[in-house]
């Protein structure tokens, strides 16, 4: 029962970003560490929720909690938390396609938006993701599998703090990127589309950098909760 549960250290990392801490404003949460362990086993394995194993607690109120965590923007706080002593010597952006669960495929959204479109291979969601030198997300937007890499590109690269930015030929885009990064005082290590009118240069020994984004997302869905997405509050 310890497939992916946290390790001492690195649940010193994100402790103090969680609600119900002691110590905080508001009730004082049962077990902020069992409940982050149950939701990394889930994701894991994939089971439903409902499957959760006793011992790390209930389920519906487990689930009720991670959507709640979700729409107050827990996750992302995680996530941020995580990314504080991010390795800017270069940022990378991709993205990579997971099939939509049937379950969520067919579902009435009554609360908006859920990132599911349809593209070549079904009903789908597209996960752009930002990560840095080391290959670790800085940033993660979910768009309906259809969507154009550039939508990621435009909501993730106003934050980059790095001064280059690796990305294959799908982000070789003069006004959405390109031009975007050099008035910024930022490089584009980009290689160029085949139909490019007006050639510029890049740093090809640099570009090899690049399979850290793919290793990242070879990484994430391992989590098969992921790799399949069914309901996803924590895109919200």
């Amino acid at each position: 029962m310890r497939l992916r549960r946290l390790r001492d250290d690195q649940w010193d990392r994100i402790r103090d970003a969680l609600p119900g801490r002691k110590g905080s404003v508001g009730v004082t949460a049962e077990d902020n560490r069992r409940f982050v362990d149950a939701v990394l086993y889930r994701y894991r394995t994939g089971m439903p929720w409902r499957d959760l194993p006793a011992d790390l607690g209930c389920w519906n109120n487990t689930h009720r909690r991670f959507s709640r965590w979700a729409k107050l923007g827990v996750w992302r706080g995680i996530l941020a938390v995580l990314a504080e002593d991010a390795d800017n010597e270069y940022d990378m952006i991709d993205s990579t396609v997971v099939r939509a669960h049937q379950h969520s495929a067919g579902a009435r959204k009554a609360d908006g938006d859920q990132a599911i479109g349809r593209s070549r291979g079904g009903l789908s969601t597209k996960i752009h993701t930002l990560v840095d030198a080391l290959g670790n997300p800085l940033g993660i937007v979910l768009t309906g599998g259809e969507a154009h890499d550039l939508e990621g590109a435009d909501a993730l690269l106003p934050g980059m703090a790095a001064d280059e930015l690796l990305a294959d030929k799908a982000y070789d885009a003069d006004k959405r990127v390109i031009d975007r990064l050099k008035a910024a005082g930022k490089t584009a290590v980009i290689p160029l589309k085949s139909n490019r009118k007006n050639p510029r240069p890049y740093d090809k020994a640099r570009y090899e950098a690049r399979h850290l984004i793919e290793n990242f997302y070879c990484w994430i869905k391992q989590f098969r909760a992921i790799a399949v997405i069914g309901a996803k509050p924590w895109a919200r």
